[in-house]
Formats: structure tokens, sequence, C-alpha cells
């Protein structure tokens, strides 16, 4: 796959460095994991814990997490990490996503004894994070949610229904965003860490989707959360989910750019054996045209991406408008980019295991998830708008 990307301006010495020991390890270290196509829950949901142990242990889960308060997330080392992950193993992609985003709040908003209580296992692959924002009738109607915190006392009593929740059944903690009334819509929302053993938590069902990976609804019935396990103030949990989706919704393009990427890599590897009337697949124009548009459709999404990442680190503003085009572009092209490849491997292409048929499966749910592709768009257009007005 190319690397030349690496070269570019938007990264230092140490992101290269980085890059290099994450490729050698993902050439022997996701061996011996279980293949999660086809898979029980159980034995998916152990591949993850192992997966997740060893990342850790090689140092790989360290940019998710943030240990000092007032410290920044270094977004090109997500988006880097997530790149290869997602062209190696799209499981792998997925534990280290959610290593970062279920402790993202905390990183962010936590407090120092918290910081200290849920960070560090999670960043040596102990312990499994998990973000609880999705309910069954409020996806991205953030301001729809229905789950609610009640104080009583010393804690807040929660009740509700997550759904879609990544690591559900697994983590050992969850961030969990719940109503509790200082106004309405978005400014009622307060964000809190429950550990997965509280009483009154549960799993109500797994959710099997075309890519495994361990998905679950989670059921609060009178779930008691300690009122300091709240992060940030009350009625600041949608901006603590929007302060951590504007960090990770531009790993997703990421993620995307390394399905793509590979993508790209496995067809030019077939174009170059398979044969058709006489020639190599590769002399056709037809052949040709395809390879320049998903060759186009790659670079484009990583100048974008880490356009984006390069923004966040070295300015420290959000970079709403930014991100929203990176997750946008990049998820579409490498479904189009994924769906070319297959194209050019015909019949193969569709069998169940080959890697372009995983892609073709991995691929569709990054266009949903952090944000649909049609929110994505909203966000944009509102981002622009309001630029143009603010300069007259």
């Amino acid at each position: 796959m190319d690397r030349s990307f690496l070269e570019w301006p938007f990264f230092t010495d140490a992101h290269r460095a980085f890059a290099g020991r994450l490729r050698a390890f993902c050439a022997d270290g996701l061996t011996g994991v279980v293949r999660h196509d086809d898979e029980s829950d159980a034995a998916l949901e152990r591949s993850c814990i192992e997966l997740a142990r060893r990342l850790g242990a090689g140092g790989f889960l360290a940019p998710c997490i943030v240990e000092d308060a007032g410290g920044r997330f270094d977004v090109r080392l997500l988006c880097l990490a997530r790149e290869i992950l997602a062209a190696h193993s799209g499981l792998a992609d997925f534990v280290f996503a959610m290593q970062g985003l279920g402790t993202g709040p905390i990183s962010l908003f936590g407090t120092p004894e918290q910081r200290r209580r849920y960070l560090p296992p999670v960043a040596r692959g102990e312990r499994v994070a998990a973000f609880a924002l999705s309910e069954p009738e409020g996806g991205s109607d953030v301001a729809a949610m229905r789950t609610t915190a009640t104080r009583d006392g010393t804690h807040y009593v929660i009740n509700g229904t997550k759904t879609w929740i990544s690591n559900g059944g697994i983590a050992g903690q969850y961030v969990v965003f719940a109503r509790t009334g200082e106004g309405p819509g978005a400014k009622g929302l307060s964000a809190f860490i429950v550990d997965a053993d509280t009483p009154g938590l549960s799993i109500a069902e797994r959710v099997r989707v075309i890519a495994p990976h361990p998905l679950a609804t989670l059921e609060f019935e009178d779930c008691r959360a300690p009122a300091s396990s709240m992060l940030g103030r009350p009625g600041e949990g949608f901006a603590v989910a929007m302060g951590t989706l504007d960090v990770f919704r531009t790993t997703v393009g990421a993620a995307a750019l390394g399905f793509a990427r590979r993508a790209l890599s496995e067809a030019l590897g077939r174009i170059e054996e398979r044969e058709a009337f006489g020639q190599k697949l590769k002399a056709f124009q037809l052949t040709q045209a395809k390879i320049a548009d998903m060759a186009v459709g790659v670079d484009a999404a990583a100048l974008l991406v880490y356009r984006a990442a390069w923004t966040r680190d070295t300015t420290g503003r959000r970079i709403t408008r930014e991100a929203s085009m990176a997750k946008l572009f990049a998820t579409e092209s490498a479904q189009q980019v994924i769906d070319m490849a297959v194209q050019l491997f015909g019949g193969t292409g569709v069998i169940s295991g080959r890697a372009v048929e995983t892609l073709y499966r991995e691929i569709r749910a990054l266009r949903i998830y952090e944000g649909t592709s049609e929110i994505q768009r909203l966000v944009i257009a509102s981002e622009v708008m309001k630029a143009s007005a603010d300069r007259g």
C-alpha cells in the first residue's frame, strides 16, 4: 500500500515512527485472533478483549487517552492508527476506536480522580470502554433523548434504553448520556460514568450487523450512579458529547481511508494476475479508468482527513467543518472505491471471507455511525453559511 503520504507536511518524524511501529505490529501482532466473520457472540467478544490486550501491551492505545488535565489528543496519531489498523483488520480498528471514544469524554472533561481511575487501565488494554449515546428512537437527534437521570440525594437514578452501543456486554465502564432537565432539548442533558457491574444496568440484547462487532442494547432500571460520576456540570452533556465527537469524527474518515487503501491494493494485485480475452485485466482502458478513479478518491480523502487532524492539532480549535468534510467524503469515497474493487474481482469478489467482500461489509456502517452522511451535509452547510455571514 502507498506510504508516500507520510512525506506530506502534515506529519512529524514522531508520527512517521509511530506509523512504522504499528505497521510492524500488524504484520504479526494480529495473528491468532479468531476471525470475526460468522463467529458466535462469545468468540467475537473474546477476540475484542484479546485485541485490546495486545494493542495495550504494545503501547498502541496510548494515543486514545489524555491523562494530564489540559492536555490534547494528537489527532494525527489517532488517524494514522485507525488507517493502518483498518487496512489490516476491521475488528482491530474497531477495538482501537472504541477505547478512544469510550474514554474521550473522561480525557476531555473528567476530574483528576475520574482520570486516574478510568484512563490508565484502558490505555494498558486491561479494561474495555464504551460510549452510550444512541437510543432506539433517537440516533442522530440527540436532543430527543428519553433516558433520564433524576437526582436522589448523593446519586442520580438512571432509567431508559441505549442501543447500538459498541462494546456493549464487554465494557467495564460506559459513558452514559441522560436527560437531567436543566433546560429544554439539548440543554437538559448530562453525562455519567457508569461501571458495568452497577445494579440496574443490564444487557437487553446483542445486536448483530453485517460486519460483526460487539454491539448491544442496554437497559437502565433504577440504576444509581453517584453524583461524583458526572462528567462536567449538570446540563453539559450535549457539550461533552459534541466535544468528544469533534475529536473522533475525523478518525472515522481515517478508518474509511484504510479500508479504501486496502481495496485499491487488492485490486492492483488482482488486475496483475487475472486474464480476460487473451490479455491481463490491467491492459483494458476501462480497468485503468477504475484504478484512476480509485486512486483519486483515496488521495482526496487522505488530504481532507489529515487536513482536519493537522488543524485540530496545531490550532487546538474546534474543527466541526473540517471533521465533517473529512468524515463525509472519506466514507462515501471509500464505499465507491471498495465497490469498484469488488467489480474488478468479478464473481470472486463476492465470495464470503475474501478481502474485498469483507471490506464491502465493513465500510457500510461508517456512513452511519458518529453522524450519518446526511447529518454531515447539514453540519457542513451550516458551518459554511455561518462563516459567510460572519464575513459580512
